[in-house]
Order: structure tokens, then sequence, then C-alpha cells
């Protein structure tokens, strides 16, 4: 009996001592076993024994630490500007096997915050040493890198230490004179600077464009009116031409018919030939109209072009004045500024300048190119006129031609009676006439027919027209002949 005690008193034993000596480390702690064995056990993650009165349990804490690193005061850079820096270095405890023994030498036991404070001051002292060594536009550009650098002479330090720096980052940067926002504002405005230049380019070229766009539309209106207008006065020209013909065509025809009927109708004949001097001169009168509508026209079409010229003008005036004050709030802004602005504005002004002489070009062009199609216009609006009066002139002149003969064969009809009487005139008043011989009475009527004959030789001479003549062809020659004859029974007393 007193064996099967002793028995269980030991199992009982050997069960407590299990499970006092069982330990389980967890993944972020370090169980350092040391006591009876020359080396200490370490625990990271799994389970092991201590055995009781004999070995002792010791902590390692293994997980990331947040360290907040303040440089205290102001501390000058490379270019002796102070700055106040607040950075978070990420730090853990080495679990390789020399660095957890040189961990276990330093920070055995230790919590997070006093881990913290025993590294604090030394990481404190390399950012020290490098905020030393670069400026403050590199530490403010580029803040990755100082950080890497703060890292880098660190981490030889905690090498001894058996810690590890996983990150360094900068939190804020401060300077003792606010020359950040300086650097910050002379920044922004060389933004906005650049932005506003940007803006007058894109407003100029727009401009540009919108010029350039409305002088080729206004070239191609005017060279489409200046065709317009010469198809219509060819049109007009051709009209014109053809009306000519027709009309002498037409002239000829009543011409020939009156001169037909002139031997019987010679009065109508008359008339109508007086109506066909009164229509042609009415036709020339239609035709000084059409040619005054047509100057009107003309006169309206140049006028209308002088007034898109002078549209395009005005906007081209626009446009430079428009121009013109960008380039000087340009200029005003990159004067107040910087010396490399008032570069960018010289070659700005340059180029204004340039399109300026292109435009003027392009003007003196447009101008001369409108003015030529008025003037070649005019020319051909006066050359129809011409000719249209020179038509009715000569269609005028004809007329009068063909009515000549009939007007000059009347006046002679008219003439020969009064011709006669004035020959035989004194012949009346001779009371009584005593004749002797035979011939005598012949040789008086011979002598009155002679003196009528001579009398017409006389107008046909001084005239430069041979009546004879004109009468043959009118009236045939053997009434021509017979005339003198008729006019010679005329006696005295008659």
């Amino acid at each position: 009996m007193i064996k099967y005690i002793v028995l269980g008193v030991v199992v009982i034993l050997v069960i407590v001592v299990i499970m006092t000596s069982y330990v389980k480390s967890p993944p972020d702690k370090a169980y350092i076993i040391s006591g009876i064995r020359k080396k200490p056990k370490v625990l990271i993650g799994r389970a092991g024994l201590k055995l009781p009165f004999l070995e002792r349990k010791d902590e390692l804490i293994i997980k990331q630490i947040s360290i907040d690193i303040k440089t205290g005061d102001y501390v000058p850079t490379s270019d002796f500007i102070g700055v106040n820096i607040d950075a978070v270095a990420k730090v853990r405890l080495m679990t390789d096997k020399e660095g957890i023994e040189r961990a276990m030498a330093n920070f055995l036991n230790m919590n997070e915050g006093r881990i913290a404070e025993a590294l604090v001051d030394s990481l404190q002292g390399n950012m020290r040493e490098i905020v030393g060594t670069i400026t403050l536009k590199e530490l403010c550009n580029d803040r990755k890198s100082f950080g890497d650098q703060v890292q880098e002479k660190a981490q030889l330090d905690m090498n001894r230490l058996g810690v590890e720096i996983i990150s360094c980052n900068i939190q804020h940067v401060e300077d003792k004179n606010d020359l950040i926002n300086a650097l910050g504002q002379d920044n922004m405005a060389s933004i906005q600077k650049s932005a506003s230049i940007a803006k007058a380019n894109a407003d100029r070229d727009v401009a540009i464009a919108q010029a350039q766009a409305q002088k080729e539309a206004n070239d191609a209106r005017v060279l489409a009116e200046t065709e317009i207008a010469i198809k219509q006065n060819d049109l007009s020209i051709k009209k014109a031409e053809l009306k000519t013909v027709e009309d002498t065509k037409r002239a000829e025809a009543d011409a020939a018919y009156q001169i037909q009927q002139e031997a019987q109708r010679k009065t109508i004949e008359v008339t109508r030939a007086q109506a066909d001097i009164a229509k042609q001169e009415q036709e020339i009168t239609r035709k000084q109209k059409e040619a005054s509508v047509k100057e009107q026209e003309l006169d309206a079409q140049i006028r209308k072009q002088a007034d898109a010229e002078k549209y395009r003008q005005q906007q081209m005036a626009e446009v430079e004045l428009f121009k013109r004050q960008k380039e000087a709030e340009a200029q005003r802004y990159e004067f107040e500024k910087a010396s490399e602005a008032k570069r960018i504005q010289a070659e700005a002004d340059k180029y204004a300048m340039e399109q300026e002489a292109l435009a003027i070009k392009a003007k003196a062009e447009a101008e001369a190119a409108a003015i030529q199609a008025k003037g070649e216009a005019e020319a051909a609006a006066i050359k129809a006129k011409a000719e249209a009066e020179a038509a009715g002139i000569d269609k005028k002149a004809e007329a009068m031609k063909k009515y000549g003969e009939a007007a000059i064969v009347e006046m002679l009809c008219k003439m020969y009676p009064e011709v006669a009487r004035a020959i035989a005139e004194p012949l009346g008043k001779i009371d009584k006439i005593t004749m002797y011989g035979d011939g005598n009475t012949a040789r008086l009527t011979e002598d009155v027919t002679k003196s009528f004959r001579q009398t017409i030789d006389g107008l046909s001479d001084s005239m430069g027209i041979d009546l004879n003549t004109v009468v043959s062809s009118f009236l045939g020659s053997k009434a021509a002949a017979d005339i003198p004859k008729n006019f010679t029974e005329v006696t005295p007393e008659s």
C-alpha cells in the first residue's frame, strides 16, 4: 500500500513539474530560458520546458516598434538654414543568432517604451548629422532620400545594439524663418507665370487662326462675287450684241419694205420713218437706262465688297488690339517677376511682329485684288455702255440715211415748181412781147428750160449730190427726164 502511495505521489509531482515548467512563446516575443545550460535557449513562437527552481525565463520583445524622432531644436542645414524635423522610425530587435545575443544584452525584459527611450537619442543624433549635409531645397524635394540616409547611417549604430531599422519617414519639416513657404510661393508664382504665358500664347494662336479663317473666307467671297460680276457682264455684253444684230436686221427689213412702198405711200413712209427714228431714240434711251442700271448694280457690288473689306479690317483691328493687350499684360507680369520672363516676352513680341507683318501683307494683297476687280468691272461697264451707244448711233444714222433719199425727192418735188416760178417771174412782169421769125417762141422756151437746168446743176454742185441721179433712182429714168419738160411748159402768164 505504501508503495502505491509513493508511486502516486511521484506521478503527481511529475505532472506538477511538467505543468509548471511548460512555456510557449507568442510570435512577437522571445522567451530566453537560462540556468543549467551553457547557452540560453531561445523560444520564438514555439513551446519548451523550464525546470522549476533551476532555470529562469526572460522575455524579449521582437515586434515592430515605432519611435518618434525629433531634432528638438532648429538644426542648420548645409546652406545654414535652421530646420526642425519630425520623423518616425520603425525598428525591431534582431532574431538571428548574433543579433539576438546583442539584443538580450541590451533590452532583456524591457517594454516598448523603454526600448524606444533607449534608441531615440541615437536616432536623433544620426538625423542631426544628416541634416547638416543637405540643403533645405533637397530636404523638401526628396524626403525619402533623407529618410534613407538617416536609416543607413543609424543602422551602423543599431547593429551593435541588435536592432534593425525597418524604415524612417519624415513627417514634418519647418524652418526658422518660414523659408519653405517662401519657396512654395515662388514655385507657385512660377507655375502661375507659366500658366499665364501658356494661356496668352493659346489666346494669341486662337486669334491668329480666327483672323486667318476670316481672311480666307473673305478672299473666297470676293473671288466668287468677282467671277459672278464678270459672268454677268459678259452675258450683258452678249445680249447687247445679239440685240444689236436683231435691231439691225429688223431695221433693214423695215427699210426695204418702206423703199418698195415709197412711190405709192410717200406720206405714210415719211411718218413711219419718223416713228422709226423715235423708236430708235427710245431704244437708245432704254439702252442708256440699262447701262445706268448695270452701273448702279456694279456700284452696289463694289460698295458691298468695300463694306466686307471694312468689316474684315475692323475684325483684324480688334484681333490686333486684343493681341496687343495680352502682350502688354504678359510683358508687365514678366517684368515684375524675372528676367527669364523678359526673354520669353521678347520672343513673343518678335513672333507677334512677324504675324502683324503677314497680316498687313495679306491686307494689302486683298485691297489690291479688290481694287483690280473694281477697275475691271468699271472698265467692262464703260465698254458695254459705249458699245450700246455706238450701236444706237449707227442704227440711227442708218435710218437717217435710208430716210434721206425720200426726203431729198420730196424736197425736189417741192423745189422744182418754185425754181420754175422764180425763173418765169420776170417774164410775167412783161406786158407784151413781139417776136419775129419762126424760131423765136421756141428760143424763148429753150432759154427758160436752160435756166432751170442750170439752176438745178448749180444746186447739185453746191450740195455735192447729183439730184437727177437721186430722182432717177427713186422714180425711174423716164419720170426724171420728164420733170424738166413738164416744168418748161410754164408760161409767163402763169
